[in-house]
């Protein structure tokens, strides 16, 4: 019996553990509620910062879509520059105040535990420069100077620019003379410039005025003498009211020092004393060939951006932007040769007088209208060679009023183009000249075209003089020139980039499969070893240049900082 009792006791032990194993083991496979993410904010990086700098907030159950998360900072929303599960990466917004960070995301809002401190900027100590200094200068990144009035470099003397140096040209108001003369810097003869910046640290001559109050012609612009060649009697004077005449040199391999990553902005200005002969942003008188200008910007000139009267110097890598009138301007027997250059012009600024894409000459208006002009200095005519020049007028239908060509050359110039484009003038090329002039030097040769795209103009070749139009148009399209005239109905077969044409922020790299990327004209003149070997027509292939040296608005840069 007592046996029994306990095959019993064992028997009801045995079902009550199995009881609860199954009791475990369901428990085990029912599905287990999910935890709600929570938003969260583990750190800020850096927790101090200006206006207008990036910082890194870091945490938990961010969108990865950036326009999804709301970011206050000391109660101001901030723009999110990226963003992942984990990270935001925001600038800085303008009034931000200090105090704590929060975000919005998946429905939650979460707060820092720690505060952000808007961080005070330094304000740069200003240096006033004004006349002409008899001494080697060095110009520092950690001060602004400002030119008032005429400032010379003159012979036997350097001025040295560190990189991310700011210079600061003043109006009229400030001209210590009292003569109203804008701030202007000239390098004289024999003087030297060396203006290395780099990518990360441009050199910037700009406006004096605030943010938001510059405009073209504010100050005078950068002016460079030297002595090469120029075509002019010695008695001939210089633009804008700087001292001095041509003179006669014939020193080809003269050097005036040194452009490299540097920006002009603003410049250009009409003086009291030649009211009607400005200077350009960028003023080249007689520069010779040793001298080094590479990577230069200049914007919103109220003239021309680039002007070389004379001289043999060489460039590379210009970016003309918003100017008044011409973009490349050459004269007065300039024999140099330039490579890569892009153009942006805003459609509704330009001289009522016709503003152009090159203008190129060799005599001065209502001179020497018989024939060519006479041989003097040594350079009998202008005969520079430009290669991978891109401009970009009007993006839609170009209208007649404040431009006129994209290519405007006359009084006997020589000039040679090769893979070039030319985009949104009223004219595309417009040849004009006499028998002896001009058109001369097109049967001879001398003034060459080739590999030259133009697109959406209302007229693709205009003939003035004794080019009539047909001739203008048959030697444009002559055999083996492979230049290009792009019909409207085909514009966008040319593959641009979506952003080519946006002001403040272009991007000029054509397309995959654009027909820009091939067919560039080889040999001649262009296989001077100077110039760059590239299969492609117009100023870019693959390689973004501009890219982090150029400003593309100036307008609204803080430069005391």
């Amino acid at each position: 019996m007592k046996t029994i009792k306990n095959l019993f006791t064992a028997l009801l032990l045995v079902l009550f553990l199995s009881a609860i194993i199954i009791a475990c083991k369901k428990a085990t496979d029912d599905p287990q509620p999910t935890p709600t993410p929570v938003t969260s904010i583990t750190s800020i990086d850096p927790s101090t910062a200006p206006v207008g700098s990036t910082i890194a907030i870091t945490g938990t159950n961010f969108n990865t879509n950036p326009a999804s998360n709301t970011i206050t900072i000391g109660g101001v929303t901030a723009t999110i520059v990226s963003a992942t599960a984990t990270r935001l990466v925001v600038v800085v917004p303008t009034g931000a105040a200090n105090g704590p960070v929060s975000v919005t995301a998946g429905g939650q809002t979460a707060q820092s535990a720690a505060s952000f401190t808007v961080a005070i900027p330094s304000v740069k100590p200003v240096k006033e420069v004004r006349g002409t200094t008899f001494a080697n200068q060095n110009w520092k990144k950690d001060t602004v100077y400002l030119i008032r009035g005429m400032v010379y470099i003159p012979a036997d003397y350097t001025l040295t620019i560190d990189p991310g140096t700011v210079i600061k040209g003043a109006g009229p108001e400030l001209d210590p003379t009292g003569q109203n003369i804008s701030g202007t810097l000239v390098i004289e003869r024999r003087g030297k410039i060396i203006a290395k910046g780099t990518a990360a640290q441009p050199i910037v001559f700009t406006s004096a005025k605030a943010v938001g109050q510059r405009a073209a012609g504010d100050w005078g612009g950068l002016v460079l003498i030297g002595k090469a060649a120029i075509n002019r009697p010695a008695s001939t004077s210089f633009a804008g009211g700087v001292r001095g005449v041509v003179e006669t040199y014939s020193e080809f391999d003269d050097n005036s020092g040194t452009l490299q990553y540097v920006r002009i902005e603003f410049g250009g200005t009409s003086q009291p004393n030649a009211p009607t002969n400005k200077l350009n942003g960028l003023t080249l008188y007689g520069v010779g060939y040793n001298t080094t200008i590479d990577h230069v910007q200049v914007s919103y000139s109220s003239n021309d951006a680039f002007g070389w009267f004379g001289g043999t110097v060489n460039a590379k890598n210009l970016v003309a932007y918003r100017g008044f009138d011409d973009d490349w301007s050459s004269d007065w027997g300039y024999v140099g040769k330039v490579q890569f250059g892009v153009a942006l012009r805003d459609p509704a600024v330009g001289n009522p007088a016709g503003s152009n894409g090159i203008e190129s000459q060799n005599f001065d208006p209502g001179e020497n209208a018989d024939g060519p002009l006479a041989k003097q200095n040594g350079l009998p005519q202008t005969a520079p060679i430009f290669a991978n020049i891109s401009n970009f007028a009007f993006s839609s239908t170009p209208t007649v009023g404040l431009y006129q060509a994209g290519i405007f050359l006359s009084r006997n110039t020589a000039i040679s183009l090769y893979n070039s484009l030319f985009y949104g003038y009223p004219e595309g090329l417009h040849l004009d000249g006499t028998a002896t002039g001009t058109l001369a030097n097109i049967t001879s040769g001398a003034l060459d075209l080739k590999g030259i795209v133009l697109a959406n103009t209302l007229t693709p070749v205009v003939g003035t003089g004794v080019i009539t139009n047909d001739l203008a148009t048959a030697y444009f399209a002559g055999a083996g020139r492979t230049n290009l005239i792009v019909q409207t109905s085909d514009l966008a077969s040319l593959l641009f980039n979506g952003a080519n044409f946006t002001l403040t922020a272009p991007n000029f790299l054509p397309q995959a499969g654009s027909p820009l990327l091939t067919g560039a004209a080889t040999g001649g003149k262009v296989a001077d070893s100077f110039f760059t070997s590239v299969s492609y027509r117009g100023a870019f292939g693959t390689d973004n240049w501009i890219s982090s040296w150029t400003n593309f608005n100036p307008q609204s840069t803080d430069y005391d900082r």
